[in-house]
């Protein structure tokens, strides 16, 4: 089964190891938590468990990912599958780098060594390496994704009535798996997140349409172009 476009992941519900095209970042690690310990250093996952007596006391009170039950990595991959573009892997492990996130980096060593007592539905620890390079995949699909969609909504593509369809489903999905990793959401916050959308929707509609009619920039150097008026 396949994660995603071009992207393979282990139907046994173990964790699955980066690919070998995934993008890594130099930047952004804890270096007083990378050393090797007992997870793998070649950017693979590591069989080893970590005992109860050595998991950090944060670890243990860590509670995100608690809705999902232990070895259902299948049926949460096939569900992002489905309607993103990212990995259960890289969703996972995204979140945990926000939440282990420190002054001075983040908290790879830590995440990998203690994966799957975090997340219930992984069940291998990761490298430092592989825990970045998820990081760094997650990054740069939510990028491309971002384009994809910015660039759909500004071309005149979709009607406005289209273009909220949109908006609502994707709004929809982002609030299905806030809720699962643990996130409560009162209905007057889901109603204040959804006019917030919709008002920023406008906004892109209008100042696109001004854009197509007016001066428009390379994205790579900033030279302005004056715009056909045919």
């Amino acid at each position: 089964m396949t994660d995603g476009p071009g992207e393979e992941t282990r139907s046994d519900g173990e964790g699955e190891g980066p690919r070998a095209d995934d993008r890594s970042e130099e930047g952004g690690i804890d270096e007083s938590t990378t050393a090797s310990g007992s997870a793998a250093t070649d950017g693979t996952p590591s069989g080893d468990e970590t005992p109860v007596d050595d998991v950090p006391p944060d670890v243990r009170k860590y509670d995100r990912f608690k809705k999902i039950d232990g070895g259902t990595y299948d049926r949460a991959n096939e569900f992002l599958r489905e309607r993103t573009y990212i990995t259960a892997r890289e969703w996972a492990i995204a979140r945990l780098c926000a939440d282990f996130r420190t002054e001075t980096g983040v908290e790879m060593t830590k995440i990998g060594e203690n994966l799957p007592e975090l997340v219930p539905f992984m069940t291998d620890t990761y490298s430092p390496q592989a825990v970045n390079q998820a990081r760094a995949s997650f990054e740069e699909k939510v990028r491309q994704a971002g384009a994809t969609f910015l660039y759909g909504a500004m071309c005149d593509f979709f009607t406005a009535e289209e273009l909220d369809d949109v908006m609502y489903e994707a709004t929809e999905v982002a609030k299905f798996l806030l809720e699962v990793e643990g996130v409560e959401l009162s209905v007057e916050e889901e109603l204040e997140a959804e006019d917030r959308i919709s008002e920023v929707m406008r906004d892109v509609r209008e100042h696109s349409a001004a854009l197509r009619h007016d001066e428009v920039c390379c994205p790579e150097c900033g030279t302005e172009f004056e715009a056909s008026s045919e």
